[in-house]
């Protein structure tokens, strides 16, 4: 069984909005893969995201609402990119103790 400080922080939030937390050992079970995957598309999303956002700050007729769109887009990746981070923070810290048997 797997300790509560070793619950993987799953890439997604549930219909309350609390953050998703994975129970198991399996870290090729499906819904670590699933949650691989889906923080792969998050980030590659966001890398998308900034691209698009460069071009429209540099483009002088960009109009307050297109700006509005993009801060909404932007905050929405850079949660998504935070959860990821603190995700795979913990998991690298967990890989990374000494484990006692």
């Amino acid at each position: 069984m797997t300790a509560p400080n070793e619950l993987r922080l799953l890439p997604w939030s549930g219909s309350d909005g609390k953050p998703c937390y994975l129970s198991t050992d399996d870290k090729t079970g499906y819904l670590s893969r699933l949650a691989d995957n889906i923080e792969s598309i998050q980030l590659g999303t966001a890398t998308e995201l900034l691209e698009h956002a460069t071009d429209t700050l540099t483009d002088h007729d960009t109009d307050a609402e297109d700006l509005r769109l993009l801060a909404k887009e932007l905050t929405g990746a850079l949660r998504d990119v935070l959860r990821v981070a603190t995700s795979r923070g913990h998991l690298l810290a967990l890989s990374e103790a000494p484990h006692h048997s």
